[in-house]
C-alpha cells in the first residue's frame, strides 16, 4: 500500500504515470469529485499490488526471533532487515518490531447505522458487508418506566444484514428531543423495576426481531448510578445468554468516579461482563467547543493504555469517526461532514490540507464569504496510524461512526491489510 502526498504544481496525470496506476482507479479509490483537480497536501491511497506489509508485534516473555518467524510465515534474517537496531540475542518485553510478513492480521469490525431510510441504509449495508462483522442498528430509545421502544424502522435492515452474514445488534440509547438525556438514564437505572422493565423489552425485540445481541450506548449516566448500571449491564448479559452484549462507553485516560460524562463507567466491572467493549475515541474537537482533531492519535495511545489495563485488549474496540468538523472561527459554532466530503470540501475552495504530525489529523482552512473556517478530520494517513493503533495493542477491532458517511480511503485500506472475521 502507498500513500501519496500532493505536492505544489503536482498533477493526477503525473502521479498516474508516477505509480504506472490508471487515473480512474486513483480517483475511484479516493472519492474524488473528478479526474483533474488536486492540491498540495492532499493524502491519496495508491492502489497497488504489494503484499508484504511490516506488521508490529509487542514482544512477550520467552519470545525468541526463530519463532516470531515462524509464527508470521517469515525468516530472521528478513525480520532484522528492517529492525537493524535490535540484537536477535535479546529481545526485551514490550519491545516494539515490525515483523515483514505476507499474512494479514484479523479484525472485528462494528459499523453502526442509522436507518433513517430504508433503501439508503440497505445500499451502505450492501456496499460494506464484506468489511463489517457487527452491524449496530441505531433505532431504539427507552420510556421513564424502562420500556424500549422504536425509533425508526428496522425490520428490512435485520433482514439483509443477516442474509449478507453481518451480526445486526440492536442499538438502545437515551436519545430523546434533547439529545442524550442524562436524567432519563438516571431514573431508569435508579429503579429496580425500571431497569427490569427495560431488560424485558430489550430482549422481545431481540427475540421477535432476530438481532444477534445488543449495543448500549448510555451516555450522560448520572454517576451515582455507577453501580447500577453496572448491576444492569450484568442483568442484561444474564437474560442475553450466548447473544452479544456490546457496551460503548465514553473514553477516559483515569478513572473519575464523579465526573458526569465518565464517571458512571466502570470500565473494569464493565470489562468483565460485557462481550465486546467500544472506547468512543472520538470527539475530543467537539462541536461549540474550539477547532481541534476530532480523534487526535497521542489522545487515542493515552485512552487505549488505560483501558487496557483493566479490559482485555481481545474485548476491546477503538471509535474511528467516519467525519469531520468544520468550524467557523468567529464563534466556533460548527458543521459535521463525511471525511470524504471535507476531502473534496478543500479541493474545492483550492487550499492546502496540512497536517498535524502528533494528533496524525489532517486539516485545513479557507474562507466563506469573509468568515474564516477551520476543518478538522480523517484520511489515509491517519486511519493508516489508527489501525497500527489497533495491530500494536492487538485489541478485538474497530467501530465505525457511522457506515452512511462515505470514507473510501478507509475502506480500500482495511480490505487490503486486513482480514475481518
Amino acid at each position: 500500500m502507498t500513500v501519496h502526498v500532493v505536492q505544489y504544481g503536482e498533477t493526477l496525470w503525473q502521479i498516474s504515470n508516477n505509480y504506472s496506476v490508471p487515473i480512474s482507479a486513483i480517483v475511484e479509490v479516493n472519492g474524488l469529485l473528478s479526474s483533474s483537480a488536486v492540491i498540495p497536501g492532499l493524502a491519496l491511497y495508491i492502489p497497488d499490488p504489494a503484499i508484504i506489509q511490516n506488521r508490529p508485534y509487542r514482544v512477550k516473555a520467552g519470545d525468541t526471533l526463530w519463532q516470531l518467524a515462524n509464527r508470521f510465515n517469515t525468516t530472521v534474517n528478513a525480520i532484522t532487515a528492517v529492525n537493524p537496531e535490535i540484537n536477535p540475542n535479546q529481545l526485551y518485553l514490550n519491545q516494539v518490531l515490525q515483523i515483514p510478513t505476507l499474512l494479514k492480521p484479523q479484525i472485528e469490525t462494528l459499523g453502526f447505522l442509522i436507518p433513517y431510510s430504508t433503501q439508503s441504509a440497505l445500499s451502505a449495508l450492501r456496499s460494506l458487508a464484506g468489511s463489517l462483522t457487527y452491524v449496530a442498528i441505531v433505532a431504539y430509545s427507552f420510556t421513564t418506566q424502562g420500556y424500549a421502544y422504536v425509533l425508526l424502522n428496522d425490520t428490512e435492515v435485520i433482514s439483509e444484514s443477516s442474509r449478507l452474514g453481518v451480526t445486526p445488534l440492536l442499538m438502545i440509547r437515551n436519545y430523546t428531543s434533547i439529545g442524550f438525556d442524562a436524567e432519563l438514564a438516571g431514573t431508569v437505572f435508579a429503579n429496580p423495576i425500571y431497569r427490569k422493565n427495560l431488560i424485558d423489552s430489550l430482549m422481545r425485540f431481540v427475540n421477535e426481531k432476530g438481532y444477534g445481541g445488543v449495543s448500549i450506548d448510555i451516555e450522560f449516566i448520572p454517576p451515582a448510578q455507577r453501580r447500577e448500571f453496572t448491576t444492569f449491564l450484568s442483568e442484561l448479559k444474564a437474560a442475553l445468554g450466548p447473544l452479544i452484549l456490546h457496551v460503548n462507553v465514553h473514553a477516559k485516560t483515569e478513572d473519575l468516579p464523579t465526573n458526569r460524562i465518565v464517571g458512571a463507567y466502570d470500565y473494569q466491572a464493565i470489562g468483565a461482563i460485557a462481550d465486546k467493549i467500544a472506547v468512543m475515541t472520538m470527539d475530543y474537537g467537539y462541536p461549540g467547543g474550539p477547532p481541534n482533531p476530532v480523534s487526535p492519535l497521542w489522545w487515542m495511545y493515552q485512552v487505549v493504555r488505560y483501558a487496557i489495563s483493566l479490559i482485555t485488549p481481545r474485548k476491546l474496540q477503538v471509535a474511528f469517526p467516519l467525519y469531520g468538523y468544520d468550524w467557523r472561527v468567529r464563534d466556533n459554532s460548527s458543521t459535521a461532514l463525511s471525511v470524504n466530503g471535507a476531502q473534496n470540501q478543500a479541493i474545492a475552495a483550492n487550499t492546502v490540507i496540512n497536517f498535524d504530525q502528533a494528533a496524525a489529523s489532517p486539516w485545513y482552512q479557507y474562507l466563506s464569504g469573509q468568515e474564516e473556517h477551520i476543518v478538522w478530520f480523517e484520511d489515509i494517513r491517519s486511519y493508516q496510524e489508527k489501525y497500527y493503533l489497533v495491530e500494536l495493542y492487538q485489541l478485538s477491532g474497530v467501530t465505525y461512526w457511522q457506515i452512511s458517511l462515505p470514507a473510501p480511503q478507509n475502506w480500500a485500506y482495511l480490505n487490503d491489510r486486513f482480514i475481518v472475521l
